[in-house]
């Protein structure tokens, strides 16, 4: 698109359905090199991906010619078709609708990534529900506790 320009840096985090610890340690880097790619070959700029046993982050430059909620569906569409074409899960595999989606700047970028990177360390000390709670609340994003992701405590 001539003349048009952007800088927007997107967190998105997603779970698996049903809350279940699908994305285990022997394909997890596949998976998260698998999203690099989905993002890039749709137009915008992997930052970082990563995740733990039942939700991923990615973080990505966002292309100017896509919504945020249509690219996080061709993300999520492409990545649990890939990973029920692998074999990775017994049954169908799928993650859970919606996604939170935050927004940083280009001085916050090392920070962010360094979080997603930092996944498997920082759930040893926290859940992915108190992990999603707080960016809501950091980021003063009002919800309806029903709409949430399926959690299990």
């Amino acid at each position: 698109m001539a003349n048009t320009y952007s800088q927007i840096s997107i967190h998105a985090v997603f779970a698996v359905k049903g809350r279940e610890n699908a994305i285990t340690k022997i394909w997890r880097d596949e998976l998260h090199k698998y999203i690099s790619g989905i993002i890039t070959g749709n137009g915008a700029k992997s930052l970082a991906v990563g995740g733990w046993k039942d939700h991923v982050h990615v973080f990505f430059g966002m292309p100017v010619t896509t919504s945020i909620a249509d690219f996080m569906s061709i993300v999520k569409a492409n990545s649990s078709k890939w990973i029920n074409e692998q074999g990775f899960v017994k049954g169908k595999f799928q993650w859970q609708s919606g996604y939170g989606a935050f927004s940083y700047s280009r001085s916050q970028r090392n920070q962010v990534i360094n979080y997603i990177m930092n996944q498997e360390e920082h759930h040893k000390s926290k859940t992915f529900k108190e992990e999603y709670l707080k960016m809501l609340s950091d980021f003063e994003i009002e919800y309806d506790s029903k709409y949430l992701f399926e959690f299990i405590d």
